[in-house]
């Protein structure tokens, strides 16, 4: 057994409700993690330092949670700058983009795969993230489908296989067969590696019959369920999503009050990506609305070559103040909690007794810095449980 004593803490946020208000603030204060858990939080004047074995002193930084990242899509080849270029100038985003990703990924080894995978491992670590879904969905056969949740299972347990991304070429004619393929070979080569089934059930991917065939399918192999939805415009994707007691529906940009409704009376998470929103100039979605209503808000990266290419939870933490109409510290909620319900997961995005210990020390002296100072890089320490 291994026990470390943080100390110095100016501002630890535990979501711990023996601590102040909805954050669990605990001010000049200390963490007990031992063997990766963490034991006790308090005030650094009753921290127990006769059970550390060690001491670390961090001189009034602010301590967080690690960031949840509960949608990333990021085994992939090639380079989409010259679409974003000309989004910019006025063309607007539509699904078809992805299939020029799955050309390049399809044509990639997995070297090269692997190591661009773990540069964004990197990314997400420098940047406080410490837990993250990865999305396959870029390969679109049966045999890429599989190489990449395989890849992906080596730097998460929270894969997700996503073949029904959109309906690759060779199926343009015939979309019904290539969810013939999906639901068959492929979930039996994909269902090994992942734990979650997604389908991006939007106009140009997969409609409401499909996404229900597809997401059943995988159900019935154990696989957790997901959904893409209301990104491009309203749909039915968002009731698809409460039907099957979806963990998360992703995007929700365009909402209608029943599905807000729906939403606040499920377990389903709203997970919204205000990253693609800034990169394609779509209406942001109002998380003010949902949280209201008593909705559970998650946001995340949605990292990925096409829509939201940025691996930082800080610059959407941000986003979500500016432009969703949260409050810094709901964002931050946004960000770890809501991120780990989207994973239907208890032992991270906070730091209460038994958590893992998981966190983010910012070189700052509170949590708003996250969105006071948008684009600092303002973590200056990672610390994830082994």
């Amino acid at each position: 057994m291994t026990a470390t004593l943080f100390t110095g803490i100016g501002e630890l946020v535990t979501f711990d409700p023996a601590h102040e208000g909805d954050l669990g603030l605990v001010t000049d204060g200390a963490l007990l993690e031992v063997d990766g858990r963490v034991a006790w939080t308090g005030p650094a004047s009753a921290a127990p330092r006769e059970d550390a074995d060690a001491v670390e002193e961090l001189d009034g930084a602010a301590v967080v949670p690690g960031f949840v990242d509960a949608h990333t899509h990021l085994v992939f080849a090639g380079d989409r700058s010259a679409e974003f270029e000309a989004r910019m100038a006025g063309r607007p985003y539509t699904a078809g983009g992805i299939r020029s990703t799955v050309a390049a990924t399809r044509e990639a080894s997995d070297a090269a795969l692997r190591g661009r995978l773990g540069g964004f491992v990197a990314e997400l670590h420098a940047q406080g993230t410490t837990t993250f879904e990865v999305k396959s969905g870029y390969g679109l056969t049966v045999a890429d489908e599989e190489r990449l949740l395989r890849l992906a299972r080596e730097v998460t347990d929270e894969t997700t296989f996503l073949g029904a991304h959109v309906v690759p070429p060779e199926f343009a004619d015939d979309p019904d067969a290539y969810v013939d393929l999906v639901v068959g070979p492929m979930l039996d080569a994909c269902a090994p590696h992942a734990t979650w089934i997604d389908v991006f059930c939007e106009t140009g991917a997969f409609t409401v019959e499909q996404s229900r065939r597809i997401l059943t399918a995988g159900a019935s192999r154990g696989l957790g369920v997901r959904v893409h939805a209301s990104q491009l415009g309203p749909g039915a994707g968002v009731q698809l999503a409460v039907e099957l007691d979806a963990a998360s529906v992703d995007h929700c940009t365009y909402l209608t009050d029943d599905d807000v409704e729906r939403l606040a009376a499920s377990a389903t998470v709203a997970t919204l990506l205000p990253g693609v929103e800034f990169s394609t100039r779509h209406p942001y979605p109002s998380a003010r609305r949902l949280r209201d209503a008593g909705a559970t808000v998650a946001i995340a990266s949605d990292c990925n070559p096409g829509s939201s290419f940025t691996s930082s939870m800080p610059f959407c933490i941000a986003l979500a103040v500016r432009e969703l109409g949260l409050t810094p510290a709901e964002a931050l909620e946004a960000a770890t909690l809501g991120g780990a319900a989207a994973l239907r997961r208890d032992d991270v995005g906070h730091l209460r007794p038994g958590a893992r210990a998981d966190f983010a020390v910012l070189a700052a002296p509170s949590h708003v810095h996250l969105a006071y100072r948008p684009g600092v890089p303002l973590v200056s320490r990672t610390v994830r449980a082994s």
